[in-house]
């Protein structure tokens, strides 16, 4: 009987430029989820009305939807590597806008100006930051790297929040604003030291038709399209986070302090399964694994909803963000792996434009909800869309289940139909 060979857990981390990005990653990602701890107090000690806090995540989702499409087109023609590093500055400086836009107690107006130029930013960088990565490692260390960097930003998702509830209850958002803009400039620093891979250029004509082709390569390729929509339901109905802070204060009282720990528990629980994911091999079964992951996911929702007592909350949350995980690190596998390099910026565009943006729009959609059906109501309702989306997709595409092992899959031509 063959003896299987040894999984190298680190493997990704082995190469310096993979690692430097890693650690610039985080360090920004805390901050920016501090920022969004800081924001959402902010805005909510002002205007107690959820419909405020549902405001954050459209005011961030606007930008993603108009400036995404042609962010990826540049991320194909120009340095990827540059234009993370002009995204970071430019958020840098929008959260210095904020600490005196806190500081001075500006119009509220003012403060969702300057989360649309968080926004703008984040569009630019993103389709680039993620196409990076495969230019970082080889191929077959990729599922590794889609691990560790699901890893660092589920890691900055706890520390962030728990950094920005603490220093929100000692101090106050101007604190917090600042710390965030210091680690968007240590990202843009380490961007100068990164050497990826030389990229392989877009050919096509600068024009519309160049910018939209990362859809029409999607259209033909149904399990990376599975794989979206499973998590782009999941984000859109199940987000719970946009809620947190009237779970925290209403429902089980616990304060500023109580909300990071209730932000950073999905990520304790992403980081943990993180850990399993790294220690056993590549995942086999791709496509029913990633089916389960959001039934789990739809659950972990509706036990959250039902919860009265902090303890089971924060386990809730912990199962959410531990299935959360499982799905993008095969999503993140699937899109990158099965994406020639010239059409990555592209397509990663579409992704965050049905991924990224169904984050902030989840936001919006959860303050409306709250609103119109009430607050229990409406994450049992999403945590039920969750559980819908399951055999939806599985028959809608019925590819997605003959998705076996994720290290072996390689580029699909961008002229090639799949039927």
């Amino acid at each position: 009987m063959p003896r299987r060979s040894a999984v190298d857990p680190i493997a990704a981390l082995r190469h310096g430029g993979f690692l430097l990005y890693l650690i610039g990653g985080l360090i920004s990602n805390a901050g920016s989820q501090m920022r969004i701890v800081a924001v959402q107090w902010d805005i909510y000690t002002r205007n107690p009305d959820p419909i405020f806090l549902g405001y954050i995540g459209l005011t961030l989702v606007l930008p993603v939807i108009l400036f995404a499409l042609p962010a990826g087109a540049a991320a194909d023609r120009f340095s990827r590597r540059w234009l993370i590093l002009i995204a970071q500055v430019g958020l840098a400086g929008c959260a210095v806008g904020l600490a005196w836009a806190s500081w001075t107690r500006a119009p509220l107006l003012l403060m969702y100006l300057l989360l649309f130029g968080t926004g703008t930013f984040r569009a630019l960088g993103w389709p680039a930051s993620t196409a990076i990565v495969a230019g970082l490692v080889p191929a077959k260390t990729f599922s590794n790297a889609a691990m560790w960097r699901s890893n660092t930003y589920q890691l900055a998702s706890t520390l962030g929040p728990l950094a920005g509830g603490f220093l929100l209850a000692w101090w106050n958002p101007v604190i917090v604003y600042l710390l965030d803009a210091a680690s968007s400039l240590v990202l843009a620093t380490c961007m100068l030291f990164v050497r990826p891979r030389l990229q392989t250029k877009a050919i096509e004509p600068k024009s519309w038709r160049g910018v939209l082709q990362g859809i029409h390569f999607l259209r033909r390729q149904p399990i990376i399209l599975a794989t979206m929509t499973l998590d782009m339901v999941a984000v859109l109905f199940g987000g719970v986070v946009a809620l947190l802070p009237i779970f925290a204060t209403e429902v089980l009282a616990v304060g500023p302090a109580g909300l990071g720990w209730m932000r950073a528990m999905p990520s304790v629980g992403s980081i943990c399964m993180g850990v399993v994911l790294a220690m056993r091999p590549p995942i086999q079964r791709g496509g029913r694994t990633i089916l389960l992951t959001v039934v789990a996911f739809g659950v972990a929702t509706i036990v959250f909803a039902m919860s009265k007592s902090i303890g089971v909350s924060l386990f809730a949350l912990f199962a959410l963000g531990a299935a959360d995980n499982i799905s993008v690190v095969i999503r993140q596998t699937v899109l990158q792996l099965m994406t020639p390099d010239s059409m990555r910026g592209r397509v990663t565009a579409v992704s965050v434009i049905f991924i990224g943006s169904s984050n902030e729009l989840g936001e919006f959609e959860s303050g409306v909800a709250a609103k119109l059906l009430g607050l229990v109501p409406s994450v049992v309702f999403g945590g039920v869309m969750s559980l819908l989306s399951v055999p939806a997709v599985a028959v809608l595409f019925p590819q997605l289940l003959r998705l076996g092992s994720l290290e072996h899959l390689q580029p699909t031509d961008p002229d090639e139909v799949v039927v």
